[in-house]
């Protein structure tokens, strides 16, 4: 069944994922889509995805037996997206206007989760609002406007510039900037501590926000 545009559809990929509180805020009321090993995380979730898609290398047998009323979407080895790539495809396909990627940072693959992270600035610059998780990390991308990001006080985050960045403002933070020009490859925006809920602003460039919600040790 078709989602509705103000639907969140949530991707379970095959990094790392913990059950936290806020994790359960992000996919309270969200439809799933698991990508191949992705599916793993379902049992711990309590949820049932409506669609399953991937080659399934990554997949043991035993997940398979476990799941058999749901859906497949099958596509060979030798395919030339991710199956990441192809599941946040059906999303969108399906008009999901937020997506949430729940094991997409960490994981055995540092390809795929810094390809997670590419992938999220090209679908935030179509319009898509997304979010990466890991339950204990999130990142969003960064473009050129202003957004309100919902941190803990004394949570660590950092800025990861993709691009030279000017006209960087970050705001309730321990660090802040003010119209500032970040070189590419600089470490400048690596280890701030939030304040609170933060505000970031960009004139030009890209960038991706990795924050560590529960992790304190700024404070």
């Amino acid at each position: 069944m078709p989602a509705s545009t103000d639907e969140t559809y949530v991707v379970l990929l095959g990094g790392a994922l913990v059950a936290t509180p806020r994790l359960a805020d992000d996919i309270a009321g969200a439809r799933f889509i698991a990508a191949d090993g992705g599916m793993r995380h379902a049992a711990m979730l309590g949820v049932t995805p409506d669609l399953w898609v991937g080659d399934f290398d990554s997949t043991p047998p035993e997940l398979l037996a476990a799941w058999p009323d749901v859906e497949r979407q099958p596509y060979p080895a030798a395919k030339n997206e991710t199956d990441g790539e192809l599941a946040v495809s059906v999303a969108t396909g399906r008009g999901a206007a937020r997506v949430v990627l729940a094991g997409a940072l960490g994981g055995e693959r540092s390809d795929h989760a810094l390809m997670h992270l590419i992938h999220a600035v090209s679908l935030a610059e179509a319009g898509v609002a997304i979010k990466l998780t890991s339950g204990e990390e999130e990142a969003w991308p960064l473009l050129p406007g202003r957004r309100d990001i919902d941190l803990p006080a004394g949570s660590l985050f950092s800025v990861l510039g993709l691009t030279p960045l000017s006209g960087l403002c970050l705001e309730n933070v321990r660090y802040p900037l003010t119209d500032f020009a970040l070189p590419f490859g600089s470490s400048r925006t690596i280890s701030n501590v939030a304040e609170g809920p933060i505000r970031v602003s960009l004139a030009s460039g890209r960038a991706i926000l990795i924050a560590r919600p529960y992790d304190l040790s700024g404070a």
